[in-house]
């Protein structure tokens, strides 16, 4: 007898129609004759999913008594004795009731497949139990019920049953998912957007696995080598190289825009041993890590064919190498492993990225003497124990094959070692050795010997050619070093004024990023700019590299403008040097000009915010502020009138004007007065322990509307947030407030009161006519109105919560509600203990 196959709709969430799209495969297999029965499904009480079992045969429940209640469940036997040849089965990561066969109903489905019976079943994400932890990172709530991923990934067939994350609240404002008196605790809780997205997310990169598990058992049944593009794979080698993290990030880079995976590999030596700890190589997989890669190990004598090797058993699209810090001649030596990976690489792409500049810049080599060796100090320190130790051994080896070799070739073999260590060592060591080597030959080798005359005119005349051809191979290698030099010094001083044109591109304060690129050039120790205070002081606008506070006395000076000066310590520039650090002083000059400008553009825009505030409040004042004073006036004037008499009534609603269109009138002036404060970054707070039920309860005591339609709902734990009491009552009083305005009078405004991680959140829901999103962009501005009437206030509630909420380290934000209106959430950190707490205001609260 054959296993059964199983199939699965995966869904993201409850109501996508995953038990929907089960019951119409059931139908289409029912119409095409198939034996079909629904073996357990669970409605929910949806009349649509109810319509989908029309005509399906069900099988009967098993009732299963329980601490006094009874529970339903699948008859397994029932239907192992039915033996249908499909049996639909829903939710298969229900636990079944204790006495059941199975503790799991996935157990059952287990058993129905092993008798022979296909099954179609329904599961959500969030039930993957290697997904259990990340769904309640996201979602704050942890599944009970779960599935163990191989059931799922041994499916014959899994099916994603998607939809976006709107509409699926749309569908659970419509009534379709749960009941009404749940919808808004839902929308609030679980299906926030933001969950609904990581779900979905977490849901399609799950079947995408699937299909590339099933992919890749496909191309090796058929023994397919190439590699099909069907996802971007890149792989980057990890050397645990200072430049690495540079390589990693351009690879993130690369496989992010191409929405690929990330892959890191270090390919180990194959001795046999380990390596030593190496804390490169740590940071870079850290950093592979937080960049959402993988890190990989992998051992091969040959790192070339190890890295290939490894790309293509992940079938990978791109290799990422660094590039290689051998020299020329070690490349030539050694071969070059960029060259062999990319004649081995075949179809998979090879990007070889340079060295960080950043990371990697050197100074700028020492220009060249006009007099005096350009070559280093230790070639010529090689080149002289060429002088004094190689040239001695030479003519004993020389000596002792005098019977072998004649004249001539003595002194090809001298101009030889003549050209090697003026290769090395430059034109003094060489013209020395050209000397010697003649004296040399001369009295060892030249008849008579062991004198320096010379008997035969032809032996003179070989070795005064030869005098001559050592002394003019020493001046040629010299004079070839000496451009050389000069080139290497040339192409460092370009490249330095390249770094200098291009250091302040995409910086919104260049001055630091060249100040460093400087430092580093010229090999200082530390930079420093001071900016001119009066007639002898000066301030430090900016230092790099020195731990200490920097002096304007120290070091190298370098006047920029009129009044700024550029230190560089410990100094010592050379008139090259100078040369380029003059176009550095020019970038800078510019750069601190550009920061002045910027500083005097802030402060326009800064005056220009404050006219248009002071031009608002003249104009709320002016009008808005004249109304309740108005009507103050005139219930006062008309209950001093003595030539009419009013009666008691009368008499108390002039009262009550007054009294409302004060309340009004210090509302409005409260409000001014909080705006100015936020806007001069005057807002004292002190944080400590805030029960949210506390809050809620003293809020809504302050306002003088009727709060009889207000509904609260809080968590059972009562959570408490760090907030400063007093702001966080204003905050929600105005918020409440307005939605007690906006909506309609038979409309329910809902608070809730909960918490998700370490984060306090307060919702405020009304189902009023709501606010566009473009309006949304500009509502926590002050004096904005939206087109509302001017009688309830000057437009700076909204503003002033905001203000407060940042002031308070909180953060405010609105989204529309599902169906119509405004929902408004306070979130807040969690209080972890009721010490008080005082903050800092932060200025500029409210932008």
């Amino acid at each position: 007898m054959s296993r059964g196959r199983l199939r699965i709709y995966l869904g993201a969430a409850p109501g996508v129609g995953k038990t929907y799209a089960m019951l119409g495969e059931g139908r289409r297999r029912l119409d095409r004759g198939t034996d079909v029965v629904v073996g357990f499904i669970e409605t929910h009480g949806r009349r649509n999913t109810a319509d989908r079992l029309e005509g399906l045969e069900v099988a009967p429940r098993r009732r299963i008594e329980h601490r006094g209640a009874v529970l339903d469940e699948m008859d397994l036997d029932a239907l192992l004795a039915r033996r249908p040849e499909v049996a639909l089965v829903d939710e298969l990561a229900h636990t079944n009731a204790p006495g059941s066969r199975h503790a799991k109903r996935w157990e059952d489905v287990e058993e129905l497949l092993a008798a022979g019976i296909d099954v179609i079943s329904t599961v959500n994400v969030q039930h993957l139990e290697s997904l259990n932890d990340v769904v309640e990172a996201i979602t704050g709530v942890r599944q009970r019920e779960t599935v163990p991923d191989r059931v799922v990934r041994d499916a014959e067939q899994v099916e994603l049953v998607d939809m976006t994350p709107e509409a699926l609240r749309r569908r659970m404002v419509h009534g379709h998912i749960y009941a009404p008196d749940k919808v808004d605790a839902a929308l609030g809780n679980y299906f926030r957007l933001g969950n609904l997205g990581a779900l979905r997310e977490l849901a399609l990169l799950w079947v995408a696995d699937k299909v590339d598990e099933a992919m890749r058992r496909y191309l090796s049944d058929e023994q397919i080598a190439g590699t099909w593009e069907t996802r971007e794979r890149v792989v980057v080698a990890i050397t645990g190289a200072p430049s690495g993290d540079h390589l990693i990030r351009r690879a993130a880079r690369m496989a992010r825009r191409s929405h690929g995976d990330l892959i890191g590999v270090h390919i180990r030596p194959g001795t046999g041993l380990r390596e030593g700890p190496n804390e490169e190589l740590l940071a870079h997989r850290t950093l592979l890590a937080d960049l959402g890669g993988t890190y990989h190990e992998t051992t091969s004598d040959d790192v070339a064919e190890g890295l290939v090797a490894f790309a293509g058993s992940v079938r990978a699209t791109q290799i990422v190498l660094g590039a290689s810090r051998r020299d020329r001649l070690s490349e030539l030596v050694r071969g070059s492993v960029i060259n062999r990976v990319i004649r081995a690489a075949g179809e998979i792409d090879v990007h070889v990225i340079s060295r960080d500049d950043g990371a990697e810049r050197a100074a700028l080599p020492p220009a060249p003497r006009r007099h005096g060796s350009p070559l280093s100090r230790r070639r010529r320190a090689a080149g002289w124990a060429l002088v004094v130790v190689g040239l001695p051994l030479l003519t004993v080896v020389l000596d002792a094959a005098r019977n072998s070799i004649g004249l001539p070739s003595v002194l090809v073999i001298y101009l030889l070692y003549v050209c090697i260590v003026a290769a090395i060592g430059g034109f003094g060591p060489a013209f020395v050795t050209a000397l010697a080597s003649t004296a040399a030959a001369n009295w060892y080798f030249t008849q008579p010997l062991y004198t320096l005359r010379i008997r035969d005119p032809e032996h003179l005349i070989a070795v005064s050619a030869f005098v001559s051809a050592g002394g003019l191979v020493s001046l040629l290698v010299a004079r070839t070093a000496r451009r050389t030099a000069d080139a290497a010094r040339a192409r460092a001083e370009t490249e330095a004024l390249i770094d200098v044109v291009g250091a302040d591109v995409g910086e919104h304060d260049p001055v630091g990023v060249l100040l460093s690129h400087l430092r580093i050039t010229f090999g200082q120790i530390g930079a420093a700019i001071f900016v001119r205070e009066g007639d002898r002081s000066w301030s430090v606008v900016a230092v790099d590299g020195l731990d200490s506070t920097p002096v304007p006395s120290e070091g190298e000076r370098l006047e920029l403008g009129e009044d700024h000066l550029l230190t560089l310590t410990p100094g010592g520039l050379t008139a090259a040097d100078r040369r380029v650090l003059g176009a550095f002083g020019a970038r800078l000059v510019e750069a601190l000009q550009r920061r002045v400008l910027e500083a005097a553009a802030s402060d326009a825009a800064t005056l220009a915010r404050a006219d248009e505030l002071r031009t608002a409040i003249l104009r709320a004042v002016s009008h808005d502020l004249r109304s309740p004073l108005a009507s103050i006036k005139a219930s006062s004037t008309s209950l001093l009138q003595d030539d009419v008499d009013w009666n008691a009534e009368q008499r108390a609603e002039f009262a009550r004007t007054i009294d409302e269109e004060a309340d009004r009138l210090d509302d409005l002036i409260g409000n001014l007065l909080d705006m100015s404060r936020i806007e001069a970054g005057a807002v004292e707070i002190t944080v400590r322990a805030v029960g949210l039920d506390d809050v809620i309860a003293a809020a809504l005591a302050s306002l003088s509307e009727p709060t009889g339609r207000v509904v609260i709902e809080l968590d059972d734990d009562g959570p408490a947030a760090l907030a400063d009491a007093g702001l966080f009552e204003r905050v929600l009083a105005n918020i409440v407030a307005n939605a007690l305005a906006h909506s309609p009078a038979d409309r329910k405004i809902l608070v809730q009161a909960t918490s998700r991680d370490d984060t306090a959140v307060m919702r405020i829901v009304d189902h009023g006519p709501g606010i566009s999103p473009e309006a949304r962009a500009t509502m926590f501005q002050p004096f904005q109105r939206f087109g509302d009437d001017t009688s309830g206030g000057v437009g700076l509630g909204l503003a002033v919560a905001r203000g407060f909420m940042t002031a308070m380290h909180g953060v405010l934000s609105a989204e529309e509600t599902p169906g119509g209106g405004l929902t408004v959430t306070l979130s807040l950190p969690l209080a972890g203990k009721s010490d008080a707490l005082p903050l800092p205001s932060p200025a500029g609260a409210a932008s």
